[in-house]
């Protein structure tokens, strides 16, 4: 059950520092003051761009040492200040404070999450009497688009705040227990995938995180502890469990049918979110876990287009993440989706998700991709997320400082994950089950593991058994070369699975849309329905249920091809629209 930190004993001291007026408070953040990052993150508009920001906000007066917002309650909106001066400062459930920034006129307070009415992640407190422009949600998405260069400005700066507060480790709940702990991994992948800002402390070395363990019974032996921004402390909580006490998961909006769900928030998702929204449809998205998808936990992407120098999936995933808030889409993750109801009996489709709600639209994409598929290996449940991992990020990568790790599969990427693996790891040996890489890898992927002086490439080799204990986790791994039949066991800690995956169709179970034999949905000449137009390539058998990405048969399997078909399914939506009759609520 949730509880309160603060009944664990003696008030916390305040992690406050006194900051003199001539020494910006965006300091502890990292940034030199006034330098090209602190500019652009902090940029002061000229009193003519305000006059254009007018037209959006209405006036908003605070006395000295009221809040314009606080952490952890959503925040109205987005204030300029007109005259004054505001202090943003991070305040965490074990109630330290420390600075941010000082904004004065000119200056705009928000932050990413302003976007779509999620909590604050920082308190903004008046200094003196100030005077502000307040620019509710909508209507800052109004203003990105229609002021394109201020928009412009306004949203760089959205994103490098979002990304400061992360690195800088402020903001955000507080995780306790040992960072070497699968529990703490886990719940740091959780956040660091949804691109949310955490810091953690290690009761072993760190004394007010032991103290609070010492004084409250309650939570000893329940590690790892999560101590949110209004002192709720959690113990070993679930995914879900931490989002919604953060406040991340959004609700449908009631009595309201979107013209389209989304289901899956990877880059087809994404993308069919981005296009669908900028074409002024209304658009709420679902995934059960994080935005990015599978693509999402690529350390480096090389072949994208437009990225000569590459980029991680999480950067480019992110990045769509937040232009599609940009355009109004609607995001509820991390949300699971129960059923899809295509009966239509008053017009709309309707989606059960987790908590009890329901999502009614008038057009569905199913975008969901596919789940990592799982060898057959004695107990290896017992070890997934204790030393077996389907991704290979930093929080992982840490793990394997100076040891040898195994990682299987010869997909891109299984080569992507071996490239960044061997930058920690002392040792990784690649096992495929083919003769050779060339069929299934692309040739950047096969030359760079090849120039890789710790990375061995073991083909026609498959794992057979893993040992170890659910408690200490895996510790011991045995392979077989499938050409001599000879067996090896050796002290492996870390195994990374790069297998491939099955289709995420269970959902769409009883809603009769077509899928092959492996289970991904088949798309394209829809018959049946009686109507003599031609089905979309995209459509699946039920008219109005389309299909895009890694979920659908016959498709690439690629990001780039995945990003295609979500932009090419919006014409489909639009031409579906426009010859079914609207909802009959």
């Amino acid at each position: 059950m949730p509880r309160k930190a603060a009944p664990c004993g003696a008030p916390a001291k305040m992690r406050w520092r006194s900051i003199p007026q001539s020494v910006s408070m965006a300091t502890p953040m990292g940034f030199p003051a006034h330098g090209p990052r602190y500019d652009q993150t902090f940029p002061t508009l000229t009193a003519r761009e305000i006059e254009r920001l007018r037209r959006f906000g209405s006036l908003r007066k605070y006395a000295s040492g009221e809040k314009l917002y606080e952490t952890g309650q959503p925040a109205p909106g987005m204030f300029v200040v007109l005259l004054g001066t505001v202090a943003i400062t991070e305040r965490d459930g074990l109630r330290h404070v420390t600075p941010v920034a000082e904004q004065g006129a000119g200056q705009f307070l928000a932050e990413i999450g302003q976007l779509s009415n999620r909590a604050a992640l920082v308190d903004a407190t008046a200094e003196g009497d100030v005077e502000t422009l307040l620019i509710s949600p909508e209507r800052v998405r109004s203003l990105l688009v229609e002021e394109a260069d201020l928009g412009e400005r306004i949203m760089r700066a959205l994103i490098l705040r979002r990304m400061n507060l992360i690195q800088s480790g402020v903001g955000g709940p507080v995780l306790i227990g040992a960072a070497a702990s699968w529990d703490v991994i886990r719940l740091q992948g959780f956040l660091s995938r949804n691109g949310y800002p955490f810091h953690l402390l290690d009761p072993a070395n760190d004394q007010e995180a032991g103290d609070l363990i010492a004084h409250s019974a309650a939570f000893q032996g329940k590690l790892p502890l999560v101590v949110s921004s209004n002192g709720v402390v959690l113990s070993n909580p679930s995914e879900t469990a931490l989002a919604r006490q953060l406040g991340m998961i959004g609700r449908p909006r009631e009595h309201f049918v979107y013209d389209v769900a989304v289901v899956g928030a990877g880059p087809a998702g994404l993308s069919t979110a981005v296009y669908a929204t900028s074409e002024g449809l209304s658009v709420v998205v679902v995934d059960e876990r994080a935005f990015g998808g599978q693509a999402g936990a690529s350390a480096r992407i090389e072949n994208y287009f437009g990225f000569p120098t590459g980029i991680s999936g999480q950067a480019l995933t992110a990045r769509a993440f937040i232009q599609a808030q940009k355009f109004g889409a609607e995001m509820m993750i991390p949300t699971a989706v129960k059923t899809l109801d295509c009966k239509r009996a008053d017009g709309t489709f309707t989606l059960d998700v987790d908590g009890g709600e329901r999502i009614q639209a008038r057009a569905v994409v199913v975008a969901s991709g596919a789940k990592y598929r799982r060898p057959s290996i004695a107990d290896l449940a017992d070890f997934e997320g204790r030393g077996v991992w389907y991704w290979a990020s930093p929080n992982e990568a840490r793990l394997c400082a100076g040891e040898e790790v195994v990682l299987v599969g010869g997909g891109n990427s299984a080569g992507q994950g071996a490239v960044f693996l061997s930058a920690h790891a002392a040792k990784v040996r690649m096992m495929v089950r083919r003769p050779s890489l060339a069929d299934s890898m692309s040739r950047y992927l096969i030359d760079r593991i090849a120039a890789a002086p710790n990375i061995e490439l073991m083909t026609e080799t498959e794992v057979v058994a893993m040992i170890g204990t659910p408690n200490a986790g895996l510790e011991r791994v045995r392979w077989r070369d499938r050409r001599a039949g000879a067996e090896t066991e050796a002290r492996i800690r870390n195994v990374f699975l790069f297998i491939g995956a099955d289709p995420a169709t269970d959902w769409l179970k009883g809603c009769g849309v077509m899928v092959d034999k492996a289970g991904f949905i088949v798309t394209g000449g829809r018959a049946g329905d009686g109507e003599s137009r031609p089905s979309s390539p995209l459509e699946s058998s039920i008219a109005g249920v389309f299909a895009v990405g890694d979920v659908r048969s016959g498709s690439t399997k690629r990001v780039g091809s995945a990003i295609g078909e979500g932009a090419q399914v919006v014409a489909a939506i639009h031409q579906f629209l426009a010859r079914s009759p609207g909802p009959n609520l």
